[in-house]
């Protein structure tokens, strides 16, 4: 492995939060060479991203993408300034908010740990953001480290505290519940900071924002559906949509147009998307090879092609670049209406690069930490399954082409 590639991962082991973003880059390009058998990548651009992280056995996905691209958004309006902001605090502040929805609702929703990237934007606006280093979080000691979080036990309970209120019959509230359950997360996250200490001067939660130039009015969520009007706004049909975000519906070719301005004008964006397709792997690939070629693509004899376990062909399907399914409008649509795509996990997306057939990929970071992948928690996805298997993006307004911006009314 080269020294940079070494470099890259003991770094990002150290947890250290002041890694130069061509550093990221040299180093994604290096573990790329060195990886997965069939792929070589080399980026064709990138903007400045914080280190991965590692949200391990908790469904906060949501918060750690969504607050990896606002940790960009700090170094694109302040000249590279790096700052590591607390996912617990969000998840903290926001389970709360659901809790008492699913309580308004009379338990006909379900207070689950997942999220919507506009959780965070709604945290920023109404309660703000920490450092990490005000709250980190861990208030246990069976993890790793003692440094990740595992909130199997903390679900559990939380979910049992709202089925009580909701399903038991109850026919009156107490004035304290609320109380009560953030007892329950202040034990396990810690107790939210009303004020903290940061380079030497003292903020309240939304102070730290406006000093880092954050505003909630900036940040729009995009999506792609046939179900509701293009040009309009909807709130997106899916659980962790919970807070009923009203996204901006386009057609597809203006979706993919939205992710390539904002990169070329050096924004990143935090992308909800579907990663139980086959061709989205541990080891840092999502692609959509067009399966229904079988043998023809994998060089394989037919007999052999039908032969293989589901696994098998997986394995076949993505250990090199292959050609891919073309993804269309009504495809996409299909498989929403038949839970094929489904509200599954949350990234940054922050970088172009080719493999080496020139064929352009999506660099995307993941929160699941940098040594379950073949790329350090970078992650290449297609353009074929970025436009089929993407939910939506969050994204600053300014990154949306003035063309489509028109169309949407926002200025």
């Amino acid at each position: 492995m080269q020294l940079t590639s070494i470099l890259f991962a003991c770094l990002f082991s150290l947890g250290t939060d002041t890694i130069a973003p061509d550093t990221l880059t040299a180093a994604a390009d290096s573990a790329a060479t060195d990886s997965i058998e069939g792929f070589v990548f080399t980026t064709v651009d990138s903007v400045g991203i914080t280190p991965v992280k590692d949200q391990h056995r908790s469904g906060t996905c949501w918060a750690f993408s969504t607050l990896g691209f606002l940790e960009s958004e700090v170094m694109r309006l302040n000249k590279g300034k790096q700052v590591d902001m607390s996912e617990m605090y969000v998840v903290s502040k926001t389970m709360l908010d659901r809790a008492e929805y699913c309580v308004r609702m009379y338990g006909d929703v379900r207070m689950a740990a997942g999220g919507s990237a506009y959780d965070v934007i709604y945290c920023m606006e109404n309660y703000g953001l920490v450092p990490q280093a005000a709250m980190p979080g861990i208030r246990y000691g069976w993890t790793k480290a003692d440094t990740l979080p595992v909130h199997g036990e903390l679900d559990a309970i939380t979910r049992h505290y709202v089925d009580a209120l909701t399903k038991s019959g109850l026919k009156r509230l107490s004035p304290v519940w609320r109380q009560g359950l953030q007892a329950v997360y202040d034990q396990y996250l810690g107790v939210c900071p009303e004020t903290f200490e940061y380079e030497g001067k003292t903020y309240t939660p939304q102070e730290w924002v406006r000093s880092l130039g954050l505003h909630a009015e900036d940040y729009v969520s995009i999506t792609s559906y046939t179900h509701h009007p293009f040009y309009s706004r909807f709130a997106l049909e899916v659980p962790d949509n919970w807070r009923m975000d009203r996204m901006y519906n386009v057609p597809l070719e203006d979706l993919m147009a939205i992710i390539d301005n904002a990169l070329a004008k050096g924004y990143t964006m935090a992308w909800g998307a579907d990663v139980s397709e086959d061709g989205f792997t541990r080891k840092g690939i999502g692609v959509m090879p067009d399966a229904d070629k079988g043998a023809d693509l994998t060089g394989s004899d037919m007999a052999h092609w039908l032969g293989l376990s589901a696994s098998e062909k997986k394995e076949e399907l993505t250990k090199k670049p292959l050609p891919e399914m073309e993804v269309t409008q009504q495809m996409r649509q299909d498989a929403f209406d038949n839970w094929e795509n489904t509200d599954d996990h949350g990234m940054q997306i922050f970088g172009i690069a080719k493999d080496q057939n020139g064929k352009e990929y999506y660099m995307v970071k993941n929160s699941w930490g940098t040594v379950r992948s073949d790329y350090h928690g970078i992650w290449y996805i297609s353009r074929a399954f970025m436009a089929y298997k993407t939910n939506d993006i969050l994204v600053h307004k300014d990154a949306i082409p003035k063309d489509i911006r028109r169309k949407l009314g926002i200025k």
